[in-house]
């Protein structure tokens, strides 16, 4: 049989929640799905989705903080036609007022959803809690109030002051030595025409105390997020930042999952991550616990916190998280569409593509005293927030608990 290859078509913006007001918030999130309801060449949903369907294509669109990606994976010889469809859906949508406010519905009840979901739900409330006052606390989905008040102009102009190409990244990856990559890009977006690149509210950290943000509900496990900042996108420790995520919490043979969930029974999940924005980031531990016992699992994960701070990594776990995080890159790289996703990122975020043969540089760079020393840096008493979901009714509870002196 002849192989069959596949090649993906990815645009990223850069817009996102961060770049959005009081009075807007949610529309990014919202634009991403109006962009599925119809153009002029392809009139409603089923045209789109029924002609992607037709490539036997894997399709979709992602809104976040500081971005907004859509993407078609398809076999490669569809390249032409995915080309076609992004760049129709980008620059030719209708935003039919009657689609508009069917929309609204679905949006709110996708709003719904995640606040009924704890697990997905208290990394909002983390998130509200550790950037009050700007708009990198916003929901990306938006709230419900607001959402019902946006109209075909509000998408007008959002759309003509963030979907420019200046302020957008187009990436093609996978099967593409047989095509005119070039040519197809430029029939499919050479009509869109540039404007200023739009700014954002810079973060300022005045934090100097633990932050604390308890949401009730009546839980049977409770669920939360225990944080500190970071460090932003291309900092100068952030492989040494990913290998300390990785030995901490990135993985099941992590400190975290072993002690907490392996050697006490305490949860199910617990992980930890570190997120970066263009000027700031936070490191964040999150676990879902029976209700009883959650003082017991902070104790249990502060008194890690403070040990990886004095107590050297043996070159065995940190050889193991290297080799972890290079198998993981590696993995990704498999397939088109996370090929697309690393070079896009970097092009979009930083203006600096890293090959994978650099980041796997950087990460066996990582020493055992670099993890330490970002340990040091970044797990500090007064940076210390924590949210939770669960049937509590007051902050005082934690107080107490929520220390690492």
């Amino acid at each position: 049989m002849k192989d069959l290859k596949s090649a993906t078509a990815l645009v990223l913006v850069g817009t996102g929640s961060r770049y959005e007001d009081e009075k807007n918030n949610g529309i990014a999130h919202f634009l991403e799905h109006m962009f599925f309801k119809g153009t002029l060449k392809r009139p409603n949903t089923t045209d789109i989705s029924s002609e992607i369907d037709s490539l036997g294509a894997d399709y979709n669109a992602f809104t976040g903080k500081e971005y907004t990606g859509y993407y078609i994976k398809a076999a490669s010889n569809h390249l032409a036609t995915s080309l076609d469809i992004l760049s129709d859906m980008l620059i030719n949508s209708k935003f039919d007022k009657e689609e508009i406010e069917r929309e609204k519905g679905v949006i709110c009840e996708e709003i719904n959803m995640y606040e009924d979901t704890p697990m997905r739900h208290v990394g909002d409330v983390y998130e509200a809690l550790v950037y009050e006052g700007n708009p990198l606390s916003f929901d990306t989905a938006g709230t419900k109030d607001i959402v019902k008040t946006l109209n075909r102009e509000t998408f007008i102009n959002y759309l003509n002051q963030f979907y420019t190409p200046n302020n957008m990244v187009l990436i093609v990856s996978g099967d593409i030595l047989n095509h005119d990559v070039k040519k197809l890009v430029t029939d499919s977006f050479g009509k869109l025409t540039f404007q200023d690149k739009p700014s954002f509210e810079k973060y300022i950290d005045k934090q100097q105390a633990p932050l604390i943000e308890v949401s009730h509900k009546k839980t049977d496990q409770a669920h939360f997020c225990l944080g500190v900042r970071s460090y932003p996108i291309g900092h100068k420790d952030r492989y040494a930042t990913t290998v300390f995520n990785t030995i901490m919490g990135g993985n099941m043979s992590s400190r975290l999952f072993i002690e907490v969930r392996e050697r006490r029974g305490i949860c199910y999940y617990i992980s930890s991550d570190n997120e970066s924005h263009l000027d700031t980031g936070s490191w964040v531990i999150q676990a879902g616990v029976d209700v009883t016992r959650i003082e017991e699992a902070l104790n249990v994960i502060l008194a890690e916190l403070k040990k990886i701070k004095i107590e050297p990594v043996s070159d065995k776990e940190l050889q193991k998280s290297k080799e972890y995080l290079k198998g993981k890159l590696a993995l990704g790289l498999e397939d088109s569409k996370g090929v697309a996703n690393l070079y896009g990122a970097g092009e979009l975020l930083e203006q600096k593509i890293r090959t994978p043969d650099e980041i796997i540089e950087g990460i066996e760079k990582v020493t055992a005293a670099d993890v330490m020393r970002v340990a040091k840096d970044i797990l500090k008493h007064e940076k210390l927030s924590f949210a939770v979901i669960g049937p509590y009714q007051d902050k005082d509870k934690f107080k107490d608990i929520i220390k690492l002196n």
